[in-house]
Formats: structure tokens, sequence, C-alpha cells
């Protein structure tokens, strides 16, 4: 607060006292209050109090900031700032307050007093602190809504429905004089709790027992019941108001008392620092990174498989939306991966685009056009584009297999996955892991506990559970309430640490982490912010990358078993032919393919000849191309298209009839329902397709052939979607403003703020409109007054009613009036605009001095 300023009556008047730097900083933290931009200071001042965003700026407080808000939602309003130290720090002469504790919440309670102004959430001189109204009542500890301060009503609160002869009865007890009335009453008594050496007084006469009841309540929760005939013990703190009643058969420890009981303090453990990510361990960079890339390149590899698997087709969409848990195993087998895994695969190939459905009427998933562009990329490209797309996406696989609020089972691909935290959540333990040197790694709990300091949870799900009170003179055991509150508080049940933990393990998958510490690349990916979409750290990412990734190979190793052995990443072009050609029979450092009937069959239904793939062979082995594999290539070749298969229902033709009698005469023909129409063909009540199958399955190699008699080329890449988009991710509320917006913003606010609250020339009646209502001058007047104004380049206050219907006021300075329209420099929008002069409303002169 500047000292020029007197002290401001309201929220209002304090923004209207803030430079526009701390403007532009509370739009920044609270983009809310930007939608609509509000039309002056008393606009914003007001949104900034509402109760849903209070809420979003509460909960992004960290726990200190928030402590302290929770002190002052139980601190008199106003509160000095020496009693809400008080409130934080508590007694110094308390036995039980640590001096480090005490130094460092009086040393940090500056800091979060101004995260708290900054945020609106406080205001006033700190003589006179409020907290907004909107924030006190969300935060004031009630029986509904109890406080994690434990504290319970004030002695006027809870003696409220109190009888006048009661409230005396307690005072003469308690060892007070009478009073006139109960307010005086009320007075007296919260003045002996306040006083600390009466109160100390008093609870030197309290049984042992008493003080005992009194132990278990004074943290919270303050809640108790009796019977109708309570214990002596009980008594004696309900005859001297220790204890009040709240009903029947319901007591409370007054905050006055348990504030004596607390030595001052407002919060049994103050957390003024957040978490050290301890204990950390230290590992070699070179191996965490090596690690890492190693990783990357599995990701990638799971991809690509996942990708091939779908190329003919994926499977069906259920009816409303995403994968069966059926087709989801079936996925999980066939990557060799568990199914939460492979749900996460899933998912992150649909959040890049990769995947999708086709939006035909029978509904299936299959790549999309944009994965054949991806898989043309280098490695370390397509892996940037994996991480970036991971890092962006609101889709959360972590949900696949929990029920949603419904009771419905949430399916992988599926709706209802979005969580709008997640970006933010896996940008902040990424840049948690990135805090500390490079290749340490960080315990998973140490990353949750400073998540939880950064951003607690809300009041009331931080509060522990109501326990029962005192009963018949019997002090009820709250170790196990306490107990669950603590577990409660501690075990990530809360969507964010659900979402961190996840977000640990997908970053190992994704190669993001090596070992548990972050990567050089990822740490390149992370340089510029949370931006992470920015080309430049892509590019630095991938330069990263690039070198620990192994160089695909031109070549493989056959053997005379009909194997090949890749010795590593193989050349896209390679890579694809061999997927044609074999079969893969294991993966690891290096894969082995193997070469079937079946699979040189694909290759010759693909188009290529006998003659090219031991070429193709030839020119890609390191090793001579066995015996064995020409002899296959070749038999398979001869046996390739002596039959062929076409569309009557469908037949079979062939020019040797002894071929065509054999398979009449083999009994696994049976289900085909063959039967001869001439010497060289047969007809089928099957489908070519099932036909076709039928005829491999008993060993034959038959081809498919078209209505002019051609081989039918089948390619394994035949079913794309059409275009498709990745997924756009939920945001979590507006975006934060960039610099141009907030600038123009203060600037709008600050004009209209004038315009609401200049000081007018003294004129007509009509002239000077109620404050907040737009002027109201005849056609006449407005004329005269702005063509005065612009002859005088003096300012005016104008109510204007654009096209839309959409009524403003402004501060403009008129340059020229000409064929119904004035061109004025517009204050608010700080350029010079042409005005209709119908549309405006009424024109104001302003004050000399409100002028300049």
């Amino acid at each position: 607060m500047s000292g020029s300023h007197p002290s401001p009556r309201t929220l209002a008047e304090e923004l209207r006292n803030r430079p526009d730097v701390d403007l532009s900083a509370l739009l920044r933290s609270r983009p809310d209050l930007l939608n609509p931009v509000p039309g002056d200071l008393t606009q914003l001042a007001t949104r900034a109090g509402t109760r849903a965003s209070v809420v979003r700026a509460v909960e992004r407080l960290d726990a200190f900031a928030l402590q302290t808000a929770e002190a002052l939602a139980v601190a008199p309003d106003p509160c000095p700032y020496d009693t809400l130290a008080g409130l934080m720090t508590g007694d110094e002469d308390a036995a039980d307050t640590d001096p480090q504790l005490r130094a460092a919440v009086a040393g940090r309670l500056p800091e979060a007093l101004a995260a708290l102004r900054a945020q609106a959430l406080v205001w006033g001189p700190d003589d006179r602190l409020r907290l907004v109204r909107t924030a006190r009542e969300l935060l004031t500890p009630s029986a509904a809504h109890p406080s994690p301060t434990g504290l319970g009503p004030t002695v006027a609160e809870a003696a409220s429905g109190m009888s006048p002869g009661r409230l005396q009865e307690i005072l003469a007890t308690a060892g007070l004089p009478a009073t006139p009335d109960p307010v005086t009453a009320v007075a007296a008594l919260t003045s002996l709790f306040e006083d600390r050496a009466a109160m100390a007084t008093l609870l030197d006469e309290a049984p042992a027992e008493s003080l005992a009841v009194l132990d278990r309540l004074v943290w919270g929760p303050p809640y108790g019941s009796v019977t109708a005939q309570p214990a002596p013990h009980l008594r004696w703190l309900l005859d001297r108001g220790v204890l009040l009643p709240v009903g029947a058969r319901n007591v409370v420890l007054p905050r006055e008392a348990a504030l004596h009981l607390r030595a001052g303090r407002a919060h049994r453990a103050p957390e003024p620092q957040p978490p050290a990510l301890a204990p950390a361990t230290a590992r070699d960079p070179e191996m965490v990174d090596r690690t890492a890339a190693g990783q990357s390149f599995t990701a990638l590899d799971t991809i690509e498989e996942l990708l091939k698997e779908w190329d003919l087709g994926g499977p069906p969409v259920l009816r409303a939306g995403g994968l069966s848990v059926r087709d989801l195993k079936r996925t999980a087998t066939a990557l060799d991966t568990g199914v939460h895994t492979a749900a996460f695969w899933l998912e992150l190939a649909y959040a890049a685009g990769l995947v999708a459905s086709d939006g035909e009427a029978d509904e299936r998933y299959a790549p999309t056009p944009a994965a054949e562009d991806w898989r043309q990329l280098p490695a370390e490209e397509r892996w940037v584009r994996l991480a970036t797309a991971w890092l962006a996406a609101t889709r959360t696989a972590g949900l696949v297999g929990t029920a949603d609020t419904k009771g419905r089972t949430l399916a992988a691909l599926g709706p209802h996955l979005d969580r709008s935290p997640a970006p933010e959540v896996r940008h902040r333990v990424l840049a948690l892991l990135g805090s500390v040197p490079p290749g340490t790694a960080v315990p998973q709990d140490a990353v949750l506990a400073r998540l939880r300091w950064e951003r607690p949870l809300r009041a009331a799900d931080r509060a522990a559970a109501p326990g029962t009170a005192p009963e018949n003179g019997r002090a009820t055991d709250h170790n196990a309430a306490q107990n669950a509150a603590h577990a409660a508080h501690t075990a990530p049940q809360d969507l964010r640490s659900r979402i961190a933990l996840w977000s640990l393990h997908e970053a190992e998958l994704l190669g993001l982490t090596g070992r548990g510490a972050l990567a050089g690349h990822t740490r390149a990916l992370l340089e510029t912010g949370p931006d992470s979409d920015d080309e430049k750290a892509r590019r630095a990412a991938a330069a990263a990358l690039a070198p620990l990734l192994p160089a695909p190979l031109d070549h493989v190793l056959l053997q005379a078993d009909l194997t090949a052995v890749a010795p590593g990443p193989l050349e896209r072009p390679l890579a694809d032919a061999l997927d044609v050609l074999a079969d893969v029979e294991s993966k690891g450092g290096a894969t082995v393919y193997r070469f079937t009937p079946g699979s040189v069959r694909r290759a010759l239904d693909a188009g290529r000849s006998a003659a090219d793939l031991q070429a193709f062979l030839t020119a890609h082995s390191r090793t001579p191309v066995p015996q064995p594999l020409a002899y296959l290539i070749d038999d398979v070749a001869r046996r390739h298209g002596q039959l062929r298969v076409g569309a009557a229902s469908a037949y079979v033709r062939c020019d040797d009839d002894a071929l065509l009698n054999e398979i009449l005469a083999d009994r696994r023909a049976d289900r085909l329902r063959l039967r001869r129409l001439a010497p060289t063909v047969l007809a089928a009540q099957a489908a070519p397709d099932a036909l076709l199958e039928g005829l491999r399955a008993m060993g034959y190699a038959p081809a498919a052939e078209s209505a002019e008699g051609d081989v039918v080329i089948t390619r394994a890449d035949a079913h794309r979607t059409p275009p498709r988009t990745a997924p756009a991710p939920v945001p979590d509320g507006p975006p934060p403003p960039d610099a141009t917006l907030l600038e123009a913003a203060v600037r709008a606010i600050r004009a209209g703020d004038l315009a609401a609250t200049a000081e007018r020339k003294p004129g007509p009646a009509a002239a000077a409109p109620a404050p907040g209502r737009l002027p109201r001058t005849t056609s006449a007047e407005t004329l005269a007054t702005v063509q005065a104004a612009a002859l005088t380049s003096s300012a005016l206050w104008i109510g204007y009613v654009n096209a839309d219907g959409a009524a403003s006021q402004r501060v403009i300075a008129p340059v020229r009036v000409e064929g119904g329209f004035v061109t004025a420099y517009d204050h608010t929008a700080d350029e010079v605009r042409t005005y209709a002069l119908h549309r405006i409303t009424g024109v104001a002169e302003l004050a000399d001095d409100a002028a300049s």
C-alpha cells in the first residue's frame, strides 16, 4: 500500500490504487476474471469476490498461504498483522514451540500475505487486514464444514442461543461479576478466555480428568457429546463455560479457549517450507540418459507394433464408445504387455492422432493417414511427437477400468477419460524431477508430498473426520478417527496425486525418465517452460536424443533354420518389406524373423515374384541365402496362383484338373460345399474370402482373381481412416492470457473506471446521471458538446450502444465531427476510433483535473 493513498474502504478502492503491473499479475493468476473483460474496477472487484472465482483461487494456494488464509478466517475482521502473526507463530514462551519453526513461519508470513494480496483474497493495510467475504465464508469453521485449524465457533457464536440466566450462572462460577445483559456477559467470558493469566489461574483449579478432556478436543474436532447427567469433571467445564452447549447432547470447545490451550496457534503444524525432495539417489547422468533412450526406442517400437496390428482394421468400436475389455486384452497380448500398459499405449497413439475410428457403419479403429507420415520421420522426431502429445493430453489412461460416477466402467479410447488437471500435473512432476541435479532420482512419496504442499486439497476435503466427544465422564478414544484422517491425507486418494503417480510410471514407459531420474533430452524438451509444444524445445530434445538411439541398419543375417536376425533397428523400407515376407518370432536387442509358407505367400500376394524375393534377400543379407529358404520361396511360388478364386458366389479355377479332383476328394473341403462346373472350374457357396482362407488352411496357395481374370494384389496397409485430428485437450479453466491481452485489458479497465468515477462538470440534470448509469442527452446537446470538445481538445464521457446492442461507457477525446460520425481518441481502447453520433446515448464533460 502506498502511503499517499488513504486506507481503502473496499476491495475496489484498493485495486484502484494498485499499479498496472499488479493488476496484470492479478489477471494473469486468475484468468477467469477476464471473461469478459470487466468494464471498470468495481466490476473486477465484484467478480473477484464471486464464489466460483474464489474457490478456484483458494484451490491454487500453496499450503502455507492457505494456512494463512485459514488463520485470517478465524481472526477478528479486520485483523492487525501482529494478531495474524500471533495466530501463525503462537506465544513465544510456549513450551512446545520449536524456535526454528517459529522463525521460519515469521519469515515466510509476509510472502504468504503478499501472495494472498496478489490474488485479491486479502486487502487493506497491515493494521486492518481483511479476507474477502466469500473466502471467509468458505474457510470459517462450522459444525457442517470443520476447518483444518480444528477450531470451533467463538464464544459469542456458541452462546447465541443460551438463556441470560444460564450466562450469569457461568459468570458467577467462573468468578466474574454479573453483567446487565447477555451481550456484556458474552464479552466478559470472552475476555476471560483471552486473558492468558486469568485463564491459566482458572485451569489450575480444574480436575485432571477435565484437562484430559480438553487435551482431546484442543486440536479438533472441537465438538463432542454428553449425557443428560454429565460426569463431575465434565460438569466442571460446562459450569465455567469452557465447554458450551450447541444442542441437547452436544458441546463445543469455544475458539478463544482452544487458542489459549494451543498457546495462541491456529495450526498444530504450520508448513512454511515445502517438503524436501529427499531422500534422493544420485545416479550416473549418462547411464540415466542411455536407459531413458532405450525405453524411448521401446516406446516407438510398441506404437509401431500397434499400428501394424491394426493395419487391416482394428477392433470394433463399442456402441457407447471405446474398446471392449476383450479387445483390450487381445491388444495387450499382441503387444506383449499388461492390460493397463496397453491402455496407456492406445491412449498415447490416440492423443498423437495416429489411431482413430473410421466412421463407417461397422465402425472400427484403424491407423490414420497421419500415422504413415509419422512412420516416415526419424526416430527422435517420432519420439518428440509422442512426448509432446502426452504432455498436452487431458485424456488419462490410468482411469481405464475404473468406474465413473454412475458406476459405468471407463473403456480405453472411450469417453469420460478427460481430466483437466492432467497436463499441469505432468509438467509439474517433470519440473520437480528437473529441479534436482542431473541423474538424481527422487522417491515418488517425496514428489507427492511436494505436490500436495503446492496445491493442497480444499479445506472441506482436508479436515479430519469429526469424532465423538467425552460421554458420561469417559473420554472417547480418537486414535481411530485421527489415523483415518491421516491416512486420507497421506494416501494418494485425490485426483492430482493419482495423476502424479500415473505420470511417474508413464514417463518411465515413454523414456522421459530413466531409473527414476529425468533424462537429458527431457530437460531440453522442458527447457522453455510449460509451453512444451515450442518448436525450439522440440528441436533441442530431438537433437539430444538422436545420438543415444541406435542407428537403423540396412541388413539382416539369414540363417539355415529359415530365420533372419536383425541385430538392431532396420531402415524403414527394409523393415516394411521384411514384415510382409516373414513373421516376427521374438524381439529384444535383436529381432528374429521366421520365414514360413504363409509369410512367403503373403509376399507373393502383395505382387512380388520369386525372383524379386531372392534378389531382395541377397541384397540385404550379410550372409548367403540359405538353400532351405531358397527352396521354400521357389516351392511356394510354383504352387502360388495355380488355383484362382473369384466371385460367383465364389469359384475355383485351375488348369490342372487333377488338383481339383484332389480338393473335391478332401473331406476338409466339405464345409466349402464345392461342385464341379467344368473340368477346370469348381463353384462354391462360400464367400470368396472364406473360400480363400479355407483352401489356405488345407495347405494350398490360391490367389484371388478379379472380374477381369487378373490376380488381385493385396497390401498390408489397406485400411486407413479418413483424415482425423488428434483429440483436443479439455482446458482446466480459461487459458492464461498473453502479455498483449493483459495490457489491453488493464487499459480498458482503467479507462472504464475513469469514465465511471471521474468528476463531471456541473450541467443540466440530464447530463449528470447517477453513478454507474450511462449519460443521457438529446441529439442536439450531444452534437454541440462533441463539436465543442473537438475544438477545445477536451475529453468527454459518453455512453455508446454498438451494432449488437451492447452498451458501454467510454472516455474519448474528439478530433473531428462530420457526416454523422465523430472521430476520436478512445482512452479505453488506446486508439483512434470512429463512432456513429446516433448511437451515442449521451455525453458529459469531465472536470479539468479528471480529464488531465
